[in-house]
């Protein structure tokens, strides 16, 4: 049948159940979730927020491959100044020796900080990874939950159409009127 109804005949009365379901201009509520989505979707994509987050993330691995561009730069500059302390003045090895050790301090901790920065990244990038596979898996469960809590009401219902019949009603309607007399 036509706008939401669903019809269901009881087999043992021959009765006709009509269920009715909320529809607004034909657009039942999981429609309006899922148009409600897309639109939630389409502004994102408009507003270009995928590209605006890989942007930032192309930026911040360019700075981090900058930074280790330089401290390889710094490397090289110091191991030319150690070449030129050499050959200028054998007398002045100790001042060398310490130049080349600030030096490679300085680059060996310019790229320990790179490398945790693109750990840090990487770590970021894996937990959003999880964090989306937690969401989807807890969406999952909860339509599992749900299905199962609609089958088990149908199925109970089912049961207690079966199992009550005229004669449970009319002991129960006995019951009620003798009961009724008691309550004054």
């Amino acid at each position: 049948m036509a706008d939401g109804q669903a019809v269901k005949t009881m087999e043992h009365t021959g009765a006709t159940e009509l269920h009715h379901e909320m529809a607004f201009m034909g657009i039942t509520p999981p429609m309006f979730v899922a148009l409600s989505m897309l639109v939630v979707i389409a502004i994102m994509i408009w507003q270009k927020v995928p590209k605006m987050v890989a942007g930032m993330l192309d930026s911040r691995i360019a700075t981090i491959r900058g930074q280790l561009e330089e401290a390889s730069k710094l490397r090289a500059e110091a191991e030319a100044q150690l070449a030129e302390a050499k050959a200028r003045n054998a007398a002045s090895a100790g001042d060398a020796a310490a130049i080349v050790a600030h030096a490679e301090a300085e680059a060996a901790a310019m790229l320990a900080k790179a490398e945790a920065d693109l750990a840090d990244l990487i770590a970021r990038r894996q937990t959003m990874a999880e964090d989306k596979i937690a969401g989807a898996e807890r969406t999952a469960i909860a339509e599992v939950r749900a299905r199962a809590a609609d089958a088990a009401t149908r199925a109970a219902a089912t049961i207690i159409a079966q199992r009550h019949g005229a004669d449970a009603d009319k002991a129960l309607v006995d019951r009620t009127i003798a009961g009724l007399g008691k309550l004054n």
